[in-house]
């Protein structure tokens, strides 16, 4: 193109008359033309690669958001197995701070009640014994028991065999009959 303008250059210098002056004229015209198309072809063909450009970044998005999410849901649950792991750590160790707590109550609760002398399970169960065995023997030296302890006498024969030995009242009546 700019060999053509050049040549038609020289030849406007060689003939200076003006004919060439059309011939430039339309030599620029047809340039400007070209010029034009060109665009245009440039124009369209940004067009079309412009859309297939465009479907890639949409796939290469999706994959890229694919993997995102994937990586995302994998930390989430490792941090939701910790969080599981570190709830169970702490249920535990809160269950052995209430169970020390708990004996710690209950042997306060103990020892106060011991000393206001309030008689504990085992004190009881040991005079009931007592007394189901002095049942026995009253019973023995021909008293008369009574209906409510003779039945518990019955219910529980074990005791008996396992009753505190007479006290010296118990033996010296024994002798005096």
């Amino acid at each position: 193109m700019v060999k053509k303008l050049k040549a038609m250059a020289d030849k406007k210098a060689a003939n200076p008359a003006g004919l060439l002056d059309s011939a430039l004229a339309q030599t620029v015209k047809d340039s400007a033309q070209q010029i034009w198309l060109a665009g245009m072809g440039a124009f369209s063909k940004a067009q079309a690669e412009g859309t297939t450009a465009f479907e890639k970044l949409i796939k290469e998005g999706t994959s890229l958001q694919r993997k995102t999410q994937s990586a995302a849901e994998e930390t989430i649950g490792a941090a939701t197995a910790k969080m599981t792991a570190m709830a169970g750590e702490v249920g535990a160790k809160a269950n052995a701070h209430w169970d020390k707590l708990e004996a710690i109550f209950e042997q306060r609760t103990a020892k106060a009640m011991g000393k206001l002398g309030v008689p504990t399970a085992k004190d009881v169960s040991a005079l009931t014994a007592r007394v189901d065995a002095l049942a026995a023997a009253v019973a023995k030296l021909g008293g008369k028991v009574p209906a409510a302890r003779e039945a518990a006498a019955r219910k529980a024969p074990a005791r008996k065999a396992a009753a505190a030995p007479a006290t010296p009242r118990t033996a010296a009546r024994k002798k005096a009959a």
